[in-house]
Order: structure tokens, then sequence, then C-alpha cells
């Protein structure tokens, strides 16, 4: 858990802005996200496909240049 002390005189907004960049650096917007709602295996499924085939597009597009 990422955590951030509050300097000698620092405006509590850049203090905030540090944590925030802690989080997300670490990760952990990204799981909030992803556990915010349940998805039915099989569309976790689906999406894990269409990723790998955008990715794969984007290879293909990459090597012809």
């Amino acid at each position: 858990m990422p955590g951030v002390r509050v300097r000698e005189g620092e405006p509590f907004e850049l203090a905030l802005k540090r944590f925030k960049k802690q989080c997300e650096k670490s990760g952990i917007f990204s799981d909030i996200r992803r556990s915010a709602r349940y998805d039915k295996p099989s569309v976790r499924r689906k999406l894990k496909m269409r990723a790998a085939q955008r990715r794969l597009k984007k290879a293909l597009r990459k090597g012809r240049r």
C-alpha cells in the first residue's frame, strides 16, 4: 500500500498528487477497475481473444512498414 508523508508547509493538493501517482504506478487503480464488476468466464475469454487479435493486427501493420 503506497503511503505519502506530507512535508512541512506542503500544500495538501501536492501530497494528494504524489499519492495518486504512487497508486497508479503500483497498479491499484487498474485492480479496482477490473474488480468493480463481475465478468462471466465466457465474456472474459472473448475479451482476451479480441485483445490478442488487436495485438496481432498491430504487429502485422508495424511489420509492413
